[in-house]
């Protein structure tokens, strides 16, 4: 027999379709700036629910325009999970704001709403009241955002979406089912569409927002800045070539060539998140087994959500007298008893507040959100992506199993 292929914990799927698709583009007379990023962003509201998109480079300038575009500046304070990845707080930096974390509860790695609004609370006391709040919609399990917004609305905060994890997720408010990046209950939601993520356009995002305002202005920022509205122009008498910059913005634009792999991948969303479903369902019922829910358990899914599953985590179970620094070496010798057997497993994530940037220069600590410390301490992403075959699979639960009989 040959060697075992190598499994990774995620990985896009591309077929002829979107190969077609992308080169359809090239043959075309657009590239860039054409008709194939409208066409993209009406598909991702037809998706998402929201009224509009933004397309624009990658997942990261989707949180950079959408935090200015909500008004975010120098001396505000901001807050975002201590979970996640640095982008959803580094947003709210890029403006100038002070950054605060908020703890998770470590058994959904969802910021905790009840810590939040305690923060929220105490902040607003202090004269530091947040001007926005950036909850995230960790591995595709959206955040408690009704509960959110009514927090942020006792202090006239803003709220925007990070929810780069949950396209094709759900959430249920006041008897009903909502898509994640909806924007009912945020001013903004953000996408990615790297190619771990749902879909790919290789790099890319998006910013959904229902309000018309900060649409206008997301579409300005995206592209310097720079308008052609000739009632807005300060100065008149110009030809059809004229152009005015009204503030500083940013060259944060999308090809027509990955909107065109977008509008492919769009199409597939269904079969994907399916699929997703399907693999993280096979290893739920794997984890019940007793050996292994001994050693291991999975996030806990809250009522009232449909995760779509952009990661599957299992957190590494402490043993009777057991503190956090014997989690966390049991975490790493699993990780490399994985990655042994060609299994490559990864942390999502690292405590922001625990990242250099952030100590130095906006007062973060190691020990300020001690659940988000438990979660990290135990957690591994176990492979998971559409193209996983079944045998992919049981190679994983087979080596999990093999693992938790050697601990």
């Amino acid at each position: 027999m040959g060697e075992p292929n190598d499994i990774s914990y995620g990985r896009q799927w591309i077929d002829e379709d979107d190969i077609a698709a992308v080169c359809r583009t090239l043959r075309g007379a657009w590239l860039t700036q054409g008709p194939a990023v409208e066409e993209f962003e009406k598909a991702l509201c037809g998706v998402a629910g929201a009224r509009y998109a933004v397309a624009v480079a990658n997942g990261t300038a989707a949180l950079h325009l959408a935090a200015i575009a909500l008004g975010v500046g120098p001396g505000d304070t901001g807050i975002a999970p201590a979970i996640t990845f640095t982008a959803s707080a580094n947003c709210l930096a890029y403006c100038g704001a002070k950054m605060r974390f908020a703890d998770v509860d470590e058994s959904s790695a969802l910021i905790d709403v009840a810590k939040l609004a305690k923060q929220v609370k105490s902040l607003a006391a202090a004269g530091k009241t947040p001007k926005v709040i950036v909850p995230v919609d960790m591995c595709g399990q959206p955040a408690d955002l009704p509960e959110i917004r009514k927090i942020a609305d006792s202090v006239g905060a803003r709220v925007l979406c990070d929810s780069a994890h949950s396209l094709g997720a759900s959430y249920e408010a006041d008897g009903a089912k909502h898509p994640a990046g909806c924007c009912l209950h945020s001013d903004a939601a953000i996408l990615s569409f790297h190619p771990v993520k749902h879909i790919t356009t290789g790099e890319g995002g998006a910013v959904l927002t229902n309000a018309p305002a900060i649409y206008a202005r997301l579409r300005e920022l995206r592209t310097h800045g720079i308008h052609k509205d000739a009632a807005r122009f300060e100065r008149t008498g110009e030809g059809p070539w004229y152009y005015e910059q009204a503030e500083l913005g940013y060259n944060y634009r999308i090809t027509d060539i990955q909107c065109a792999l977008g509008i492919s991948q769009l199409k597939k969303l269904g079969a994907f998140v399916a699929r997703r479903r399907q693999i993280a369902a096979r290893y739920d019922q794997t984890l019940s087994v007793k050996l292994l829910a001994e050693k291991l358990t999975p996030l806990r899914q809250l009522p009232g959500r449909e995760s779509s599953y952009h990661l599957y985590v299992v957190r590494v179970r402490a043993g009777k007298g057991e503190g956090l620094d014997k989690v966390a070496e049991l975490r790493k010798g699993l990780y490399e008893f994985l990655r042994q057997r060609k299994i490559f497993t990864q942390v999502h994530y690292i405590p922001v507040n625990w990242q250099p940037y952030y100590r130095k220069n906006h007062g973060s600590n190691f020990d300020e959100c001690p659940s988000a410390n438990a979660y990290y301490a135990s957690c591994l992403s176990l492979p998971m992506y559409p193209a996983m075959t079944d045998d992919d699979q049981q190679r994983v639960i087979d080596s999990l199993t093999e693992w938790s009989r050697s601990r």
